[in-house]
């Protein structure tokens, strides 16, 4: 990189950099730097009346208060921040002060990482620090970071760009409080459900996330080649049908929490690659895994929340078990007045259209179903409630109801007016299944691009013989927002998907020297702000070279100074190439 891409400050901090070096300091050391004690741990236990007690810490300096022999710097470490009180004779005992006078001072920048070895104290003004005996350079910051300033009131300089924020999570971690406690949250509402599944006796298991048949769901999946063995694979739009194939192997219960991939949209709710906890559980039915699961969710809630409660922007939700059961097809009746019992595709695509939804042949009697719940249903329905008994069409891998013909036994979890959880007492027939695996390719057939694909090892796996089996899916995501508050799934993930990164146009330095300008002077050109060649052609020579000359002194750089008639060719040149360009367009 040519260092006038780079910003003043990351010019200072690399000069700083070649000048540590220069006096004999490593600023990235390899040696160990072994640490005993954490600011939050140190603060909390903190007693006036101990004993003066010798603690090791190590952290990124996030502020400094320079007061000529003596210094203020607050150190952030991986549990929180706290203060160290610095001296100039107390690092340097010796007569060279210039581990003090130049390397603190001078040298170090916000951001860069330091061990101190010291005693902990109370300040005069009762805050907590510790008293630095020895200061040790661990990692040297080149990029300066987005402090937050305070003038009047009023915050400055605020890392608060949510764009900038999810690109660079990194950042945001540093500077913003309460975004590394929501993923330690995160943290605990994964540990919790492990936690609750492997006391049940439940075994955690891996599925292949590369699948020569992408079921299991109806999404639109990503499509990747595998070179070894010439074939086009998918990446997994579900865990279902490898899980299951545990079942008929013998195992009592299984489950897996990891990533699925979905070629669809982006939104608040929605990333393309989210996380999913599935468990298969043979011997019992969907009414049982509805008891299970308010369970779990009410433990997981404790867990995060320290009760059963968690308020979500304008909403107070309550886990608390039991929650509310609804049939779907009574939840549309409910919010429309419409009755889908016993009515035909062409009567519920009719009602569709009457209530405005966009919907057309190709969408099958499931799939309106879907639709008229997603427009009219969905949203209204807070608190949890269990949606259930969704029609044979919607649910291709669902058994039958034992008592509502045309229906199947499946729920879905539905709070804060969206599917946290999908759930099944799973189809065991084979025969069926087989029937509704080609019902689905006949939907493909019509246009549907997230009707399922047949799977004939899954049919074969299930002809030797399936038990009776219950499973759910629940978004992890999704779960995460619910139990931390937040109301956009960027929030939850460290790295959501972006689009690319916006980045300024410029002519490239072969284009520059198409037209006469060398290497070095194409970079002081784009430092004084002609990113394209373009932007001189209505330049003033003179003018131009003032411009160029002040970067080449300001900066140091000891180019020779390109002539009046040498930047004039340049302006003529770009003022040619752009009448080109023009007359090609």
């Amino acid at each position: 990189m040519n260092v006038l891409e780079l910003s003043e400050q990351e010019i200072v901090r690399r000069q700083s950099l070649q000048e540590l070096r220069d006096m004999g300091i490593e600023p990235y050391p390899a040696a160990e730097f072994p640490t005993n004690a954490f600011s939050e741990d140190i603060k909390n236990g903190f007693k006036d009346e101990d004993e003066k007690r010798e603690v090791v810490i190590a952290g990124r300096m996030m502020s400094r208060r320079v007061m000529g022999k003596a210094s203020f710097v607050e150190l952030q470490d991986s549990k929180g921040r706290i203060q160290v009180y610095i001296t100039r004779d107390d690092i340097c005992p010796e007569e060279d002060k210039t581990l003090y006078n130049t390397v603190f001072k001078r040298l170090l920048d916000i951001g860069d990482f330091i061990g101190v070895k010291g005693f902990v104290f109370r300040t005069q003004t009762g805050e907590i620090s510790v008293h630095a005996q020895s200061l040790t350079l661990l990692s040297k910051s080149l990029k300066p970071l987005p402090i937050v300033k305070y003038k009047d009131g009023v915050a400055y300089d605020k890392f608060d760009d949510p764009e900038l924020r999810f690109r660079q999570r990194y950042v945001d971690l540093i500077v913003n409080d309460g975004v590394k406690d929501t993923f330690l949250q995160r943290a605990t509402v994964v540990r919790t459900i492990r936690r609750v599944l492997d006391e049940a006796g439940y075994t955690e298991v891996e599925t292949p996330t590369l699948q020569a048949i992408a079921g299991g769901a109806s999404a639109r999946p990503f499509i990747t080649h595998f070179n070894a063995l010439n074939i086009d694979m998918y990446m997994r739009i579900a865990t279902e049908l490898y899980l299951k194939r545990l079942i008929v192997g013998g195992f009592e219960g299984v489950y897996e929490i990891g990533k699925n991939f979905r070629n669809e949209g982006m939104d608040r709710n929605h990333n393309p690659e989210f996380t999913c906890m599935e468990l298969y559980v043979q011997y019992k039915d969907y009414n049982w895994m509805m008891s299970f699961t308010e369970k779990l969710l009410e433990t997981v809630c404790i867990a995060v929340n320290g009760s059963t409660e968690r308020k979500v922007g304008d909403n107070v939700i309550s886990f608390k078990a039991p929650y509310r059961r609804l049939p779907i097809l009574d939840a549309i009746k409910e919010k429309t007045g419409f009755d889908c019992n016993g009515k035909s595709e062409e009567e519920i695509r009719a009602f569709c259209l009457e209530k405005g939804l966009e919907v057309d042949e190709t969408f099958g009697k499931g799939k309106l179903i879907d639709e008229l719940f997603g427009e009219f249903c969905e949203g209204t329905f807070i608190q949890p409630t269990f949606i259930t008994d969704y029609p044979v069409e919607m649910s291709p891998l669902t058994k039958m109801h034992r008592s509502k013909p045309g229906l199947t036994e499946r729920f879905e979890l539905m709070v804060n007016g969206k599917e946290l959880a999908n759930a099944y007492s799973e189809l065991n027939d084979p025969l069926d299944q087989e029937e509704r695996f080609k019902e689905q390719m006949r939907l493909a057939d019509k246009g549907d691009d997230e009707a399922m694909i047949i799977d004939q090892d899954f049919l074969r796996a299930l002809q030797y013989g399936m038990p009776p089996t219950s499973g759910i899916g629940i978004g992890i995501d999704r779960l995460v927002m619910l139990m931390t508050g937040q109301t956009t799934i960027q929030e939850v993930l460290f790295f959501p998907q972006m689009k690319p990164e916006k980045k300024i146009p410029q002519s490239s330095i072969k284009e520059w020297g198409e037209i006469g300008v060398s290497e070095e002077w194409a970079y002081v050109l784009r430092k004084a702000g002609f990113n394209l060649i373009s932007d001189i052609r209505d330049e003033k020579a003179q003018g131009l070279q003032q411009k160029i000359g002040d970067i080449n002194k300001k900066y140091k750089l000891g180019y020779e100074k390109p002539s009046v008639n040498d930047i004039q060719a340049w302006i003529d040149a770009a003022a040619n190439v752009a009448v080109v360009t023009e007359e090609a367009e």
